[in-house]
């Protein structure tokens, strides 16, 4: 049986052995490992959706949102045929509101270049719209089994507890070679779950060993920011429809300058469309 909250885990001392390095990764997996919604009922479509979700928000947030957005969209042709209106209210919580218009681009390619079907190769996914090469190989992991390297968030703050004690300004380009090392061929899937499980546990329990990675940045805060004046427009728009500018400005925060400069960019990004008295969602 897991435990849901496992404070009371000791912290696995530093080893450089590659197999017991993985047995202990295991046994932490197979005791406290999370039970996601996007671990069960797996398709390409779901790890597509779950992994480019993930990118730039917290597990919680997006436990909450995944469920109402598969059952919205449950595959890449309803992504596809929806509008960007719907997609971005069924996006709202999640933030960083590109990724939408990023994941609604990738369902129409696949559905349109790839009949629908998600492809293996992984320079092919890495050309998708909002998925790099580290996304590409973690879709690959996930959605297919395939064994391919990758380093996010967690899986960089286990190779610092665990390789680089101590150290400071560690590299991806260091941590990589161990990540490719250490893998379990045979069952990358799990492997890399064991080894995000771990790393988020590790954030927990030992503070951020990710302050010692070079790549390692201080988010700014959001309160105040153009990105919190960006989603609220974007919210207003999707919640009450389109709107003459002034209102919008009024409602978005009153700065008519900072406004006019975030709308700009908003429709020069696709997310919407400005005509002379009418701001509304982009319609494509």
């Amino acid at each position: 049986m897991r435990s849901k909250s496992p404070d009371d885990v000791p912290v696995p001392p530093v080893t450089l052995s590659p197999e017991s390095f993985r047995e202990q990764i295991y046994r932490f997996y197979l005791q406290h490992g999370r039970e996601l919604a996007w671990r069960t009922d797996i398709t390409p479509y779901r790890i597509v959706v779950s992994e480019i979700m993930l990118q730039q928000t917290q597990v919680e947030r997006v436990s909450s949102a995944f469920p109402r957005f598969i059952e919205h969209f449950p595959d890449f042709e309803s992504l596809a045929g929806a509008s960007l209106e719907e997609v971005l209210k069924e996006w709202q919580g999640l933030g960083y509101n590109r990724r939408a218009i990023s994941l609604k681009k990738t369902a129409e390619r696949v559905v349109s270049e790839f009949c629908g079907n998600l492809p293996h190769d992984e320079r092919i996914l890495a050309s998708l719209p909002g998925i790099g090469k580290a996304t590409a190989a973690s879709i690959t992991v996930f959605a297919f089994n395939t064994p391919a390297a990758f380093i996010e968030t967690n899986i960089r703050r286990v190779f610092l507890h665990c390789f680089f004690p101590g150290r400071e300004g560690v590299t991806d380009r260091e941590i990589f070679p161990l990540v490719r090392e250490t893998m379990d061929l045979a069952d990358p899937r799990v492997w890399f779950w064991a080894l995000m499980d771990y790393g988020a546990y590790l954030g927990r329990k030992s503070g951020n060993p990710n302050r010692r990675s070079s790549h390692y940045r201080r988010q700014p805060p959001f309160s105040g920011s153009d990105r919190q004046v960006r989603g609220m427009i974007l919210k207003i728009l999707v919640d009450e429809g389109g709107m003459h500018p002034d209102e919008l400005c009024a409602r978005a925060g009153g700065d008519p300058e900072r406004v006019s400069r975030l709308m700009k960019s908003l429709e020069n990004e696709g997310f919407i469309e400005m005509k002379e008295d009418l701001v509304r969602i982009s319609r494509g």
